[in-house]
Order: C-alpha cells, then sequence, then structure tokens
C-alpha cells in the first residue's frame, strides 16, 4: 500500500496517533481548535526537536556580513563548523594572518552574536593555491617544476 504523506501529515498534525510503526512519537497539540500564528508553531516545534543550536549555527552561516562587518566579510567565507571547530577561507594569506592576529576578538564577536552555536576554535586557511603536480613540465614521482631549482 503506498503512503499518503499529506494523510500522514495532517494526521500528526491534528494530534491523532499515527496508524503503522510501533514506538513512533507523536506531538500532539494542546488545544486543536484555536489557531496558532505561524510564529507559535514555529517555536514550539524548534523546543521540541531541539534545533536551537543548530539553528543558532546556520545563522552564522547566512548572516555572516552582519557578524563579522562588511569589510572582513568580503575576504572571508565559513566553510564549516565541525565539534565547535569553525572553518573560515580567506581571500589571501595576508587576509587570514590578520584574522589570525584578531582571532580572540571574532571568536567572542562570533559567540554574542549568536547565542547558542557551539563555537570554540576559529581555523583560518587561506586561498587554495595553484596545483603543481600536472602539466606540461611535470615528471612523474617528482614534487613539481620547482623540484629542479636547487
Amino acid at each position: 500500500m503506498a503512503r499518503d504523506l499529506a494523510r500522514e501529515l495532517y494526521r500528526a498534525f491534528r494530534g491523532q496517533p499515527k496508524r503503522g510503526k510501533i514506538g513512533e512519537v507523536v506531538e500532539p497539540r494542546e488545544n486543536i481548535k484555536d489557531p496558532k500564528s505561524l510564529n507559535d508553531v514555529m517555536s514550539e516545534l524548534i523546543s521540541n526537536r531541539d534545533w536551537r543550536q543548530g539553528l543558532a549555527e546556520g545563522n552564522i552561516f547566512s548572516d555572516w556580513e552582519k557578524i563579522v562587518g562588511g569589510e572582513i566579510a568580503s575576504h572571508s567565507t565559513p566553510i564549516s563548523l565541525v565539534d565547535g571547530r569553525l572553518t573560515i577561507q580567506t581571500s589571501s594569506t595576508a587576509w587570514a594572518t590578520q584574522l589570525t592576529l584578531i582571532s580572540s576578538d571574532l571568536l567572542k564577536t562570533i559567540s554574542s552574536s549568536s547565542p547558542g552555536a557551539l563555537v570554540e576554535e576559529l581555523n583560518l586557511i587561506g586561498p587554495h593555491a595553484p596545483n603543481w603536480k600536472k602539466g606540461l613540465r611535470t615528471i612523474r614521482g617528482a614534487k613539481g617544476p620547482r623540484d629542479t631549482y636547487g
């Protein structure tokens, strides 16, 4: 029998127990006769599903320019946030060095602007360097064109 996702979603919304898998958790609404605002429904959903930390961490990526300012945002981009370590790629090695020097202030700014996000450490990397392993004048097993410099 094919699943009717709309009917399952309607039953979950109305607070009726879902027929099917045993042990599934259904979050019924308390009073289903009164309409709720979308803001209240979303707040309830976020708190029931414990999504606060994930949303706070996602806001770092979407609000990067507001958090760090226009000049820093034009030269840096947050790439990943894994286990409290935020990786930021910069447009040049000079910007990576400058952001390394102010990393403690930058970490405080990020933590204060997105409460609930778990950012404990910054990893600043420069731009991608060109790959010297491929090209017209390369030798297999060698380091690249610079291995003949001395």
